[in-house]
């Protein structure tokens, strides 16, 4: 990989989130069904259909750009999902895995935050205002899965891990 200009850079990251979503959409489901609170698994099915819409407007970003759709592996999604799965698949409590379960979703989401933030300010300064658009609706819609997973956590999960 060569990065010799900040569009190099742009679309490097580009593709590394396009595989992270791409990961997600495969990841969703099974913390859906690890799941035992009905809002967290609803929350869980709810993101997953966003998630594919995700997909789709990085793809739409990729035609913007001139670029073939192609997801670089996102090596922070892998381990990011792999934590998640050892969350689902461990024993113990149910209400202890669901608290868990949240925290595993809420690090994805900040990690995918970050990631937005960053290539929304870069289409900007590449001049690239309407994929920044794009992107932007990406970025509110998991800015508002991170408050509907603080909300279940601070409403009940986390009080019944604590005392469980």
């Amino acid at each position: 990989m060569k990065l010799n200009m900040m569009s190099d850079l742009f679309v490097n990251e580009l593709r590394d989130l396009y595989d992270a979503e791409k990961r997600l959409v495969k990841a969703l489901p099974r913390m859906a069904k690890a799941a035992t609170s009905e809002q967290l698994r609803t929350a869980f099915e709810q993101h997953l259909e966003q998630t594919k819409q995700h997909v789709q407007r990085l793809e739409e970003a990729f035609e913007k750009l001139n670029h073939k759709a192609k997801a670089e592996t996102c090596d922070a999604m892998k381990g990011l999902v792999s934590e998640g799965s050892d969350i689902a698949s461990a024993g113990g409590c149910d209400c202890t895995r669901d608290a868990g379960l949240i925290a595993a979703a809420q690090k994805v989401e900040h990690y995918e935050i970050a990631s937005y933030g960053c290539l929304i300010s870069w289409a900007e300064q590449l001049g690239r205002g309407e994929v920044a658009d794009l992107l932007k609706q990406t970025l509110n819609e998991e800015k508002e899965t991170d408050e509907k997973l603080t909300a279940l956590a601070e409403s009940n999960l986390n009080a019944e891990a604590a005392h469980a």
